[in-house]
């Protein structure tokens, strides 16, 4: 039998494959399930805070095998059923058959055993956060103290998990060197008690010999489709990126439920950025007023669609953090399109130009290019149609909420 846990029982799965649920080697049965709650304790006494479960939809007899799927279908685990209620609340120890591909931030992913080999066993402050931190003087002060290693643990569950991690990375700049972040699925608790309790279980076995809770989580206020929304393409010349962005607004415009506003690289630059040249400082400001200008749409509500080339991977995160900062959402969608392929196209003959010379910091000829590693959506162009390629993003526009 398959089966695609809930988003809730996924963040736990990972965290029992990944050790970070230790001593736990499974989902919770009735009777661990039923001390949790009296005691605080396992069935055997082992103290442990709150309920990790998970529910089957459909009946299992003890003994069978259940593959725990990814929602792309991945094999993640197999469970060998040891209970199965009414309820339909399974238990059984669990064996790992490939790791979690999805979800941003992958490549800071690292198993609690994986972090203890890099702390080699140096004492470890971690600071399990669900929002930016205030204070940093006092994780400083407290490391020094310790005369440990600081470890940030975002707790990456849910929506506003991309951006704790975000404020993880960018506490991390004025910290320490050495200091270390590593995401974290954990799900909140209803009670913060037991919240506490979870985190600090995780805390340690990730190594830390001290743990501070940091603050609350980052609300994002109101459903998906109601929120601002940028969706945000970056890509080199002759990617697509365009017509794709153009035939989104034209959907959008078709399905009539949200407001759309479309930014275009090349017309913004005739109008909102004229006189502006091509250099480095200058195209950074041209991706800046595009990021205003789609940040001040999404902050009332709307859906603005970006297509500049935007080469640069610091001032993308600065058009991110002017979106969220606002409280709208923002999607990053890499038209991954190979320069050859780009090149071949060159409908406007600047490639040819570029490689004469006569245009100078081209990108992807005489300039960078810095493909993005944190791109929410990537699509190649090369061998498909630019309605497939559409149908795409809308595709991820319905399963984020964002559109009905």
């Amino acid at each position: 039998m398959e089966w695609t846990p809930d988003p809730r029982e996924l963040a736990d799965l990972e965290l029992l494959l990944s050790g970070a649920f230790e001593p736990l080697t499974g989902f919770l049965g009735h009777d661990d399930l039923h001390t949790v709650h009296e005691r605080g304790t396992l069935a055997d006494g082992t103290p442990w805070p709150a309920p990790v479960t998970l529910h089957l939809g459909a009946a299992v007899e003890p003994g069978a095998e259940v593959t725990l799927l990814d929602p792309e279908g991945l094999p993640l685990a197999a469970m060998t059923v040891a209970a199965h209620e009414p309820d339909g609340l399974t238990s059984g120890p669990l064996k790992a058959l490939s790791a979690p591909e999805h979800g941003p931030f992958g490549r800071l992913r690292r198993t609690p055993a994986q972090v203890k080999q890099e702390l080699a066993g140096r004492p470890a402050l971690a600071v399990t956060m669900r929002g930016p931190l205030d204070d940093l003087g006092e994780i400083v002060a407290t490391a020094k103290e310790l005369d440990g290693t600081i470890l940030l643990l975002p707790l990456s569950y849910g929506e506003a998990g991309p951006a704790v991690v975000r404020a993880a990375l960018r506490a991390r700049e004025q910290l320490p060197a050495g200091t270390l972040v590593v995401p974290v699925p954990l799900a909140p608790r209803d009670e913060p008690e037991l919240d506490l309790e979870l985190r600090e279980l995780v805390a340690t076995a990730y190594g830390a010999t001290e743990h501070l809770a940091g603050p609350d989580p980052v609300h994002i206020p109101g459903p998906p489709h109601r929120r601002g929304l940028v969706v945000f393409f970056t890509g080199l010349s002759g990617s697509g990126k365009s017509t794709i962005a153009r035939g989104l607004r034209d959907a959008l415009l078709e399905l009539g439920t949200r407001t759309v506003t479309y930014l275009d690289g090349d017309v913004v630059r005739h109008l909102l950025s004229k006189g502006l040249t091509f250099s480095k400082q200058d195209r950074d400001l041209n991706i800046r007023r595009i990021g205003f200008v789609a940040a001040e749409t999404a902050r009332h509500g709307g859906l603005a669609i970006c297509a500049p080339i935007a080469p640069y991977a610091a001032t993308r995160e600065e058009v991110r953090e002017m979106v969220e900062s606002v409280g709208a959402d923002f999607l990053l969608v890499h038209v991954a399109t190979p320069l050859e392929e780009c090149e071949r196209r060159d409908r406007k003959g600047l490639y040819a130009k570029a490689r004469a010379g006569l245009i100078p910091e081209f990108t992807g000829i005489s300039d960078p290019y810095e493909e993005p590693d944190d791109a929410d959506l990537v699509i190649d162009t090369t061998h498909i149609s630019i309605e497939a390629a559409v149908s795409r993003v809308l595709d991820t526009l319905r399963s984020g909420g964002w559109i009905r």
